[in-house]
């Protein structure tokens, strides 16, 4: 089984992926930084120097060929890849794909990205006054992809061991 984290940014993907992936002795993969390793260019870099464009069809081009891999392993999706290019429909063409949702409130995300504003090219030029309405704007619209997942697991005054604890529940 693969099982793929998606979801906003600041909701804990990475964080949560590798903790999943050592509780089921999984490799876990981070699709951002799977593109930056074997582009040799950060994302930003890339966003860059040659465009969203090229960034969303290598963005796809890298999830195509990790999920036609055998082996199982979690994988942390980058916030827009289900967003993009059929991505949503690529994951859910295998019964052997997980997807799972890690769905914050726009007052959970705020909060988180106040303090890794600068990390977040995304929102690094955004007033700080200005991020509830950015963030509220966003996950409506990607609303309807990230509810595509097979599962939803709010992310809400929770901890990583309850995260990681709920979304092994449902496989067990």
């Amino acid at each position: 089984m693969k099982i793929i984290l998606l979801g906003y940014m600041t909701s804990g993907k990475s964080t949560i992926g590798k903790k999943l992936a050592e509780t089921n002795n999984l490799p876990f993969i981070d699709l951002d930084h799977y593109i930056e390793r074997e582009e040799k260019k950060t994302i930003s870099e890339i966003f860059n120097q040659k465009g969203e464009i090229y960034f969303r069809k290598q963005e796809t081009a890298y999830l195509k060929a990790l999920l036609a891999k055998g082996e199982d392993f979690v994988l942390s999706l980058g916030g827009g890849t289900p967003c993009f290019a059929g991505n949503m429909e690529l994951l859910k063409e295998n019964k052997g794909n997980v997807s799972v949702y890690l769905k914050g409130s726009v007052q959970t995300i705020v909060s988180r990205l106040k303090n890794e504003k600068q990390q977040r090219p995304l929102v690094a030029d955004i007033d700080v006054d200005a991020l509830d309405e950015f963030v509220a704007k966003h996950l409506f619209e990607r609303n309807h992809y990230y509810s595509k997942a097979d599962h939803t697991v709010s992310i809400d005054n929770k901890d990583i061991q309850g995260i990681c604890e709920q979304v092994n529940a449902l496989f067990n």
